[in-house]
């Protein structure tokens, strides 16, 4: 159970995230994926954030108080609805375990070219509004989001038809939309690049590991 002071905090946090937030928004949507100058890094660090134009989705992954105890990850999805961009759904966890560098396959901390963390996901808002249905469950996509560990060999990522650079750290959030399965949604393939342009490894829509840790399991990957 949560201490009066500890309710006083997340309520606070909550109200710097509601003022913040929309403006790491804007910055997002405008494909400016960096630093905001004004926010100072030590305070709330921008670790990722990602857009969809086509679909009209995308998430930001911001971390509260790096490398403090009382660090936190603050996630929320973004959602095109009408000619606004809303928030449709927000996440927070303890930590945020946050390296400074990319670290290379294979190394302590990197098994495979692409290793899944957390995800979060939604019906979709728009879908439901577009269908003048706003509570119903069973109409519309489901929006999700996957936050990734990528190994310095690669270069950038495909998610079905998109391209994503992979930030210095090598942390990062991908959103997607897809059809409703009536428990969640279907994340597409995500292809690991390397600098030659050659493929790396892969990670399927049901996988849980990527293609080069299933090798390197099966005794197949010469490293």
């Amino acid at each position: 159970m949560s201490t009066r002071a500890e309710l006083r905090r997340m309520r606070r946090i909550d109200r710097w995230m509601e003022i913040i937030l929309p403006r790491v928004v804007r910055r997002v949507i405008n494909g400016t994926l960096s630093q905001p100058g004004w926010l100072p890094r030590r305070w709330l660090t921008l670790v990722s954030g990602d857009i969809d134009l086509d679909a009209g989705v995308g998430a930001i992954w911001l971390v509260w108080r790096p490398g403090s105890a009382r660090e936190e990850t603050h996630t929320a999805l973004i959602e095109l609805c009408g000619e606004k961009w809303q928030c449709t759904g927000r996440g927070s966890a303890s930590g945020g375990d946050l390296p400074a560098e990319r670290l290379a396959v294979g190394q302590p901390g990197q098994v495979g070219m692409i290793e899944l963390g957390g995800g979060a996901g939604c019906l979709s808002r728009a879908d439901r509004l577009r269908h003048r249905h706003p509570d119903s469950d069973g109409m519309g996509s489901w929006v999700g989001s996957s936050e990734l560990r990528v190994a310095a060999e690669v270069d950038h990522l495909l998610l079905g038809d998109r391209r994503i650079e992979v930030p210095r750290q090598g942390r990062l959030m991908v959103v997607w939309k897809s059809p409703s399965t009536g428990r969640g949604g279907i994340r597409p393939l995500i292809v690991a690049v390397g600098r030659d342009g050659s493929e790396l490894s892969r990670i399927g829509p049901h996988d849980s590991m990527d293609s080069f840790t299933w090798a390197e399991l099966r005794g197949q990957v010469e490293w």
